[in-house]
C-alpha cells in the first residue's frame, strides 16, 4: 500500500506489509549525512489496526521532527536534548518506557531488558531502534533551574489544573524559593551532579538560622524543612520522570525537629463585640474589605474563601440564607479550595447576613487578590488598634469563631463541618439541615448596630 506524503494525508508514512502496518519515511536530503538511518527511517508498528497505527505513527513522526530539527539548528538549540526527546517518543511509540542505561544494570530490570532485546531482534530495522530502546542514548544533563521549569511545566502540570493564577503563582513561589536558595548556596549545577555535601550545605545554612551558636534564631524549623522538602521532592520527581526512580536522594533524612506549631490566638468575644463592632471603628475601612471582615466574624470562613465568592454562591433568597463555599470551575478563571472538606454550606446570621445583603454581587475588588485583602485588613486593624496584641491577625477571627462554637456547646462534628475541617469518620447524610445549622449558630450570634455595615 503506497500513499502520498502530504501532512493532510491521514495515512502518511504508513505501509502495509504481511498484514501489519509499518512506518517508513525518507530522511531529508539536507541532513541525510547526519542521520545514520538515511535514506529511510523504518519501523514495524506491530499492529493491523489502522487507527492504532496512525497513533503510533504520530509519535514516531513527532520524534523524527524533533530529531531533525535539532540537527538542522545545531548550535542554536540543544541538540543533545532534542535527540533524547526524540528517543523517548520513539520508545513510547513502541509501547515501552524510555530508561537510561543505568536502569538496565539493576537485577530487577532483567525481564524488561529481555523483552526489549526480543523486540529488537524481531524487527527488520534493529539498528535503528536498539539504541533508544536499550537506553544507549545519552540523557542530557539539566541544571536545577531548568529541572524546576520541567517539573512545573510537565511533571506536575496536572496539580496546577483548577488553580487560579494567584494560586499557581503562590504554589510556584514557595517551591522556587527552595531552588533559588540552593543555587545561591551551591550553584545552578546539573541535577546529576548534586551530592550529599551540596544537600548538607543547604541544611547547615538553615541550621545556622534556626539554632545559631550565638544570638537569636532568625528562622523557624518549618522554613528550613520546607526548603529541604521541596528540593527532595524535585530531585525524586525529576529522576523518576527520567526513568531513574531508584537513584539515591541526597536530601533524604535531612530535616529539623519541629516543635508544636504556635497557632494564631483567638480574639476574645468581648473584644470583637465591644471594640471591633463598635460603631465608627470600621467606618474608614473600604466597603468591600469591611463586608468581608463582618462575614468572617459570624461564619469563620477563610478570608480567601469570602473574597472569591461568586454571586450565585451568596444565596440570600434561600429559605435559609447561606454561603456556598466551593471551587470555581470556570475553565477560563478557575480557583480551587484548600481541601475537599472545605466545600460546605454556611448559614448567614447576624452581622454576616447584613453584610452579605450589601454585597450580593460578591467582592470584585478582591476577587483573585486574597493577598491584597489580607494585607489591607491586617494593616487597618493594627493601625486602628483593633487587634488585642501583635500576635493576633485577621485570621484570629476564624479561631475565635471556632472557640465561640465550642463554648456554646455546639456539636463537634458540626463545628468541623462549618469550619471546613475533615470529619474523621465515613460520611453519611448531609451533615444536618441548613435550618438546624442556623439554629445552632444563633447560639453565638453577636449583637451589632446596623449602622456599622
Amino acid at each position: 500500500m503506497g500513499r502520498n506524503r502530504t501532512r493532510t494525508d491521514p495515512d502518511r508514512y504508513l505501509t502495509l506489509r504481511q498484514g501489519n502496518y509499518h512506518y517508513k519515511r525518507r530522511v531529508p536530503v539536507t541532513i541525510a549525512h547526519l542521520d545514520e538511518r538515511a535514506p529511510h527511517v523504518r519501523a514495524s508498528l506491530k499492529t493491523d489496526d489502522r487507527g492504532l497505527a496512525r497513533r503510533k505513527r504520530d509519535l514516531l513522526e513527532a520524534a523524527d521532527d524533533a530529531l531533525w530539527a535539532s540537527l538542522i539548528t545545531k548550535g542554536v538549540t540543544d541538540p543533545a536534548r532534542r535527540r533524547y526527546e526524540a528517543a523517548v517518543k520513539r520508545v513510547e511509540a513502541l509501547d515501552f518506557t524510555f530508561h537510561g542505561a543505568e536502569y538496565f544494570e539493576q537485577p530487577e530490570a532483567f525481564d524488561d531488558l529481555m523483552d526489549r532485546i526480543r523486540h529488537v531482534l524481531a524487527t527488520d530495522n534493529e539498528d535503528q531502534i536498539a539504541d533508544p530502546l536499550l537506553g544507549a542514548v545519552d540523557v542530557p544533563k539539566m541544571t536545577v533551574s531548568k529541572a524546576f521549569d520541567l517539573y512545573c511545566d510537565e511533571i506536575v502540570a496536572d496539580e496546577l489544573i483548577g488553580k487560579s493564577q494567584v494560586q499557581k503563582d503562590q504554589w510556584k513561589k514557595v517551591k522556587r524559593r527552595a531552588v533559588n536558595n540552593f543555587i545561591k548556596l551551591v550553584s545552578d549545577k546539573p541535577m546529576e551532579e548534586i551530592t550529599i555535601d551540596d544537600a548538607k550545605k543547604v541544611y547547615r545554612h538553615w541550621l545556622g538560622r534556626i539554632a545559631p551558636k550565638e544570638g537569636s534564631a532568625t528562622a523557624g524549623a518549618s522554613s528550613g524543612n520546607r526548603d529541604l522538602g521541596n528540593m527532595r521532592v524535585l530531585y525524586e520527581a525529576y529522576f523518576k520522570y527520567q526513568g531513574d526512580a531508584r537513584r539515591e536522594n541526597p536530601f533524604d533524612g535531612l530535616s529539623f525537629s519541629l516543635k508544636k506549631k504556635r497557632s494564631r490566638p483567638p480574639i476574645p468575644t468581648e473584644w470583637i463585640r465591644d471594640t471591633v463592632l463598635k460603631p465608627g471603628n470600621l467606618a474608614t475601612l473600604n466597603e468591600e474589605a469591611r463586608g468581608i471582615l463582618l462575614i468572617l466574624i459570624e461564619t469563620g470562613a477563610r478570608p480567601s474563601e469570602i473574597c472569591n465568592l461568586e454571586p450565585h454562591a451568596i444565596r440570600l433568597s434561600n429559605k435559609v440564607p447561606h454561603l456556598s463555599i466551593e471551587p470555581r470551575e470556570d475553565p477560563a478563571n478557575p480557583r480551587e479550595i484548600k481541601t475537599e472538606s472545605s466545600r460546605r454550606l454556611v448559614p448567614l446570621v447576624g452581622v454576616a447576613l447584613a453584610a452579605a445583603e450589601q454585597h450580593k454581587a460578591g467582592f470584585p475588588r478582591y476577587r483573585n487578590r486574597e493577598n491584597d485583602l489580607s494585607a489591607t485588613l491586617n494593616h487597618f486593624l493594627r493601625a486602628n488598634s483593633l487587634l488585642p496584641t501583635r500576635l493576633h491577625t485577621v485570621y484570629s477571627f476564624r479561631h475565635s469563631f471556632e472557640d465561640r462554637m465550642k463554648e456554646a456547646g455546639i456539636d463537634d462534628e458540626l463545628r468541623r463541618l462549618l469550619m471546613g475541617h475533615t470529619v474523621d469518620r465515613p460520611k453519611y447524610g448531609s451533615g444536618g439541615s441548613l435550618d438546624w445549622r442556623r439554629k445552632e449558630l444563633t447560639k453565638i450570634v453577636l449583637p451589632f448596630d446596623p449602622a456599622i455595615v
